[in-house]
Order: structure tokens, then sequence, then C-alpha cells
């Protein structure tokens, strides 16, 4: 299901919208591990991240990361994927491996996600609810697009060329350093185009 983004790309944009879209999100969130564990300081915490410690009864469970944005928005990381919520219009998780946004009208998480059974029930959205599933997978693809900018301008272009020199490229897709930030861009305008394409509940 791998495909040489960035290799064989240089626009950025495969084939295989889905398939693009799950290459870069794979290697967005293993960027964001290597950022927690960055020798100088872990980077989320710089940002503004909340570091939340599982409990007891969830040991074998990674921390959870939380941050809180402006306008009643927030974004939780974790190793299976991204939660974006807005107040005005819900909440969009959009899962590692699949990259099919879920929507719900909760913009945020009554219970950290320490799995996937901690999270809300996804249903099929109304066509008004449709039309804000749009709007945050756009906001949150921004958003990453926007934090891919900050770590260029903060860390230098070369710390994300050093944390992606260690992605395994026989194994995973690579998407350059140089060219992070416009991927996300490009897929932003895929997703803009042509939202159905990524829709679970467009898949028979």
């Amino acid at each position: 299901m791998s495909v040489a983004v960035g290799a064989n790309d240089p626009t950025g944009v495969a084939s295989d919208p889905i398939v693009h879209a799950v290459s870069l999100l794979n290697q967005q969130v293993w960027c964001w591990g290597r950022d927690i564990l960055r020798p100088e300081g872990n980077w989320l915490v710089e940002v503004g991240f909340e570091s939340r410690q599982p409990p007891p009864n969830r040991q074998a469970c990674s921390r959870v990361y939380t941050l809180t944005l402006p306008g009643g928005r927030c974004v939780v990381l974790r190793g299976f994927g991204v939660f974006y919520g807005n107040r005005d219009h819900g909440g969009v998780f959009l899962p590692r491996f699949e990259f099919r946004p879920r929507y719900t009208p909760c913009a945020v998480l009554e219970d950290p996600p320490w799995s996937n059974d901690d999270l809300p029930r996804f249903n099929r959205p109304t066509a008004l609810q449709r039309n804000a599933c749009v709007t945050l997978t756009l906001d949150l693809i921004d958003w990453i697009r926007g934090y891919e900018v900050n770590v260029c301008e903060q860390l230098g272009i070369a710390y994300r060329q050093s944390v992606l020199a260690q992605w395994d490229s026989d194994k995973n897709s690579i998407t350059p350093a140089e060219s992070f930030p416009s991927a996300w861009r490009e897929l932003s305008i895929q997703v803009a185009a042509n939202f159905d394409a990524y829709s679970p509940w467009s898949v028979s």
C-alpha cells in the first residue's frame, strides 16, 4: 500500500489520494513522536501541549498530548491518530492508517483517548454536519502544515531532515523535509476539491 511520495512524485501528490494521505499522516505522527524525544527537550511541551500520563489501570497506554487553541479549539495527539475540535463545529478524528475523517458533534473529548475504545461514537453526519466535518478536516490539515512551518522556522530544516533520516525508507514512504509543509497544503486542496474521496461514509 506504500508509495514513494516525494522520491518519485515531486509534487507530493500520489495517484491514489488515500494512499498519499495515509502516508503523509503516518509520517507526521512518527515525527511528533520524535519531537517528543528531542534531545534538547520535548518540543510538543515547548509549543504548549499538555502531556497527560495514563491512569494506573491504563499503564500500557502512552501519554496523551493536548493543545488548547484560541477560539474554543483543541488538538489531541495519539499514536493511532489525531483529534481536532472546534466549539462552533464539533470535532473530527483522523485515524493514522486510514485517513478517513470521523465526525462528532462533540468539540471536546470527555475522556482522554488512551485507546480507540475511548473515542466517542462516530455516526454518519447529516448534510449540515458534513459541512462542519469538511471545515474541521481542512482546519486540522492547515494546523498541521503550520506546525511543520514552525518546526522549520524555530528548529531549522536540518532538524526535520535529521528526524526523517531515521525513518525506515524501506518500509515507509518519505516526503522530504523541505516538501513536508507544501505536501499538507496540496492535500488540503485535494480534500477541499473532493471530500467524498476521503469520507468513510462514501466507502461501500
